[in-house]
């Protein structure tokens, strides 16, 4: 099932705005828990992951209200990111098909700028980022289906 979700950038205090999250929500973190850096497996073309970072949060997911559910990640510096009030926020879309995933990126990023294109990650799912022409952020995350 297609659903939309916030996504949350922040420095590096993301497992513990979370915690809050939880505190104030209730529920348990989706998607087996909080997944950190350390976890993300080698590859040839990724430069290594600085040690101060290695333990910081790459994505988490709390399910608040009815079919919402907040994700997060901290954005650390030494990955290039600069996080700043205002640029942290991101609609993460989880279409049902590869083709309409494909469509959405087409049309949201014309005339805006790709930050990653759409592609299989090693999490095994079809993946990109973009901004709008008008400033929003948007990411696009497919889950194949076993059938």
């Amino acid at each position: 099932m297609a659903r939309v979700n916030t996504y949350l950038n922040f420095q590096r205090n993301t497992e513990e705005v979370f915690n809050f999250y939880k505190s104030v929500f209730g529920g348990e973190f989706g998607g087996g828990g909080l997944t950190r850096f350390r976890d993300i497996p080698p590859e040839e073309d990724m430069p290594p992951i600085a040690e101060e970072d290695k333990n910081l949060v790459m994505h988490v997911e709390l399910p608040i209200l009815g079919v919402h559910t907040l994700m997060g990640t901290d954005a650390p510096e030494s990955m290039g990111f600069n996080v700043n009030a205002g640029n942290n926020i991101l609609i993460n879309l989880e279409p049902d098909t590869r083709d309409e995933t494909k469509r959405l990126f087409d049309a949201l990023s014309l005339g805006g700028k790709i930050t990653m294109e759409l592609q299989d990650v090693f999490w095994g799912d079809y993946y990109g980022s973009c901004t709008d022409k008008f400033g929003v952020q948007w990411m696009f995350n497919f889950t194949e289906k076993l059938k």
